[in-house]
């Protein structure tokens, strides 16, 4: 019986045309399966399903999902990442994704922090804004980030991140406007990257990625089921600090809003 399955055009383009019209078919797609995003149980005879492609350095893995969880796409992770996925899935015993042909992982880029010089250190937590707490990611990397063939003194992360779309904060009595092509990926419950637009239009890449998956709390991520978008505000290096409360960190974000050292954008989310 054809399954009710979402194959993006990205997708499609990484597995082949032939691989695709069987998923489609419901020759090599499983009936029943465990949504790679929130861990519950599918069935893409019954649900409408995505197809989510797992690429790493060599390998890849084909993952389903709730269409109501993730959109069908391609996701660039690291090697590591990929295999311990597998890992896991094979120690729980379910049968969420199967294998794939692996493809070339997409360059990044431009991507504005993407410095040698500089990590980028990601903090979540809930923040209050009109009244209502939502869902943040806090950025700052761990020294000064000068523009792409430049070299020199000077940090230049936040001008490179008003140039991507990012928004000046001066202070957090509202949510920073939405910037699209942009998101933020959780997928098995946990925080995966946050991907931008790759170069002409083509599939999302990663502006950062965890080493390892982040777990959240399930505060942050109920807030993040509920509103469906993550705020995501960048500092500079030495403005916000890693902070151990909310309270403390939300303190750090005033004072860098009052400095103007402060952007940020509200992020749609992907996954659950």
């Amino acid at each position: 019986m054809p399954r009710m399955l979402d194959v993006s055009d990205a997708v499609r383009a990484e597995i082949g045309d032939e691989e695709a019209d069987r998923l489609l078919a419901g020759e090599n797609a499983p009936g029943s399966y465990d949504c790679t995003s929130c861990r519950t149980p599918g069935h893409s005879e019954q649900e409408h399903t995505s197809t989510v492609l797992f690429v790493g350095d060599e390998t890849a893995v084909l993952a389903f999902a709730h269409a109501r969880c993730l959109p069908s796409q391609v996701v660039q992770v690291t090697e590591e990442q990929l295999r311990g996925a597998v890992r896991a899935i094979a120690a729980d015993g379910r049968v969420p994704a199967q294998a794939a042909p692996a493809a070339q992982a997409a360059p990044a880029g431009a991507a504005p922090a993407n410095s040698e010089q500089a990590v980028l250190g990601v903090t979540s937590g809930l923040v209050l804004v009109a009244g209502e707490l939502h869902p943040a990611l806090v950025v700052e990397p761990t020294s000064p980030v000068v523009r792409p063939g430049t070299t020199g003194p000077g940090d230049d992360f936040l001008p490179l991140l008003v140039e991507h779309g990012f928004s000046p904060v001066a202070e957090l009595t509202a949510a920073p406007p939405v910037l699209h092509g942009w998101s933020v990926l959780l997928a098995m419950g946990r925080l995966h990257a946050v991907l931008q637009p790759g170069a002409d239009g083509g599939q999302p890449v990663a502006w950062w990625q965890a080493h390892q998956p982040l777990q959240v709390t399930d505060g942050w991520r109920a807030a993040a089921t509920k509103h469906r978008q993550v705020l995501v505000f960048a500092a500079p290096v030495g403005s916000i600090g890693r902070q151990p409360r909310e309270d403390l960190l939300r303190e750090a974000l005033d004072r860098a809003a009052a400095n103007g050292r402060l952007v940020g954008a509200t992020l749609p989310l992907a996954g659950t």
